[in-house]
């Protein structure tokens, strides 16, 4: 797809969103909204040999949801890849249903339970490992050869878990350039914004001294995303940090950069008020 088309489809897929977590009367859509765009370049840019006839094949690239909260972003982008339907998707919050408040591998299209946050850069390490050592290159001096790829997805919030860390001196160590983490930078988790919380603005100098390589991007741009994935290095014996600056809330005006839709319950009238602007927005790309 090319950038319009993925401006175009991330709309859809924010407009879906909106309505599943409205009717389900809960989930974490500050969140959502801040990594629907990297999540929907991933999906149906970026990432290769992911369908759902073949969901196990072997040289696919694996998605790893850190921030796992962030579920109803993944589902809607996972029901828009053809990995769920739409009534399914609709039994979100419903007594019954697959669909939990964290990614489960219930659902087709997760690679792995998600969402005790802090874990999934460790899982996500362990899957790079393995696509060297299935390659037969399980030396930290060669680059990966023409294998599968893991990306991993955290929050910014998520920085303050330890676990991340030692994760991070494990990626560079082992050369992992088969390895690429996102951190939505929106600057505000569930307590408040994360400099108060528990500062991170030193990310770029912490990765780095870690031997990761470290890329800054506009996450709320789909053309700086296209254009940040595209120029990565996957030969460079480095695993890949991108720090994709967001707007918690992205699309819908009135919970831009507002903690308190962290976890938000929009009414009916708040639902048809951001419903209206995303159409517009569509229509506008259509």
């Amino acid at each position: 797809m090319n950038v319009r088309e993925l401006e175009l489809l991330a709309e859809k897929n924010r407009k879906r969103l909106v309505e599943v977590v409205y009717a389900a009367k809960a989930g974490h859509i500050g969140g959502d909204l801040s990594c629907l765009n990297v999540m929907t370049a991933l999906y149906f840019h970026v990432m290769k040999g992911l369908t759902p006839e073949n969901p196990k094949k072997a040289d696919r690239d694996r998605f790893v949801l850190s921030k796992g909260h962030c579920v109803e972003a993944l589902y809607v982008t996972l029901e828009a890849k053809g990995f769920l339907a739409p009534e399914v998707l609709d039994t979100l919050g419903k007594f019954g249903s697959i669909l939990s408040g964290h990614p489960t591998i219930e659902v087709p299209g997760i690679e792995v339970n998600s969402g005790a946050l802090g874990h999934g850069l460790s899982i996500g390490i362990g899957m790079a490992l393995a696509a060297k050592m299935n390659a037969g290159v399980y030396n930290t001096q060669q680059p990966s050869p023409n294998t599968y790829k893991t990306y991993v997805l955290m929050g910014d919030g998520e920085q303050g878990e330890g676990s991340i860390y030692e994760a991070a001196m494990a990626g560079g160590k082992y050369k992992l350039d088969n390895l690429v983490a996102i951190i939505d930078r929106n600057h505000l988790q569930i307590s408040g914004d994360t400099e108060d919380v528990m500062p991170i603005d030193s990310i770029k100098e912490r990765w780095t001294a870690f031997g990761w390589e470290v890329i800054e991007m506009n996450g709320d741009s789909m053309a700086d995303i296209v254009k940040t994935f595209d120029a990565i290095d996957y030969t460079n014996k480095k695993p890949h940090l991108i720090i994709s600056q967001t707007t918690k809330g992205k699309g819908v005006s009135f919970m831009e950069g507002i903690a308190k839709w962290h976890h938000g319950v929009l009414n009916e009238e708040q639902c048809k008020a951001a419903v209206a602007e995303i159409e517009a927005r569509i229509k506008n790309l259509e």
